[in-house]
């Protein structure tokens, strides 16, 4: 797989993360609202656990199983959360995101998730991008239906998550679909 690139939105710094934002994602990710809507985030998050997950992020991207992008808003240059990429068989890659809770309601998932589909189709050819979020957190599903995402149905009881089976909503978008949106998108500018 090439280097990982760095991608940039209106408002946003998409990068890999480097050693240097460990104390800042070690912070926002420790608090519990982010570990209860996520699927493989521990609460309590263990202390220097954020340094040890980007130190084995190029391994991970070399071997094509992910690609992480540290969210940075442009304009101060803080670390606001993360989002990535799994590459799965068929073309396909799950995404996945989360945004520190000082920054919700900004619109930052949306616009990070909206690169990072743009990056998996013109630049990893991939035919389909997929999703899930937990049904109780129907703002993440609303972060996918902003970045072109189609609601798929619902997988009920599906995951296991601090002893409680929870319901998820799947999304996807495939190529024919986002190609059809960025030609309207860009006829309107």
């Amino acid at each position: 797989m090439n280097p990982q690139p760095t991608l940039t939105t209106e408002r946003l710094i998409l990068r890999p993360c480097v050693a240097g934002d460990a104390d800042a994602i070690q912070r926002l990710v420790s608090d519990v609202e982010i570990a209860r809507n996520t699927l493989m985030i521990p609460h309590p998050y263990p202390e220097g656990g954020a340094a040890e997950w980007i130190g084995k992020h190029a391994a991970r991207v070399d071997d094509s199983e992910e690609i992480v992008f540290g969210v940075v808003e442009r304009e101060s240059g803080e670390i606001v959360g993360v989002i990535g990429l799994v590459p799965k068989k068929h073309n396909r890659a799950e995404i996945g995101y989360w945004i520190g809770v000082p920054y919700w309601g900004r619109g930052y998932a949306s616009e990070a998730a909206r690169a990072v589909i743009a990056y998996a189709f013109e630049n990893l050819g991939l035919n389909r991008v997929e999703a899930a979020h937990f049904s109780r957190n129907p703002a993440s599903g609303r972060v996918m239906q902003k970045a072109g995402m189609t609601h798929e149905g619902t997988h009920r009881e599906a995951v296991l998550k601090w002893d409680e089976y929870l319901d998820t909503e799947m999304y996807a978008i495939v190529r024919r679909e986002w190609r059809r949106d960025e030609a309207a998108l860009r006829s309107v500018e």
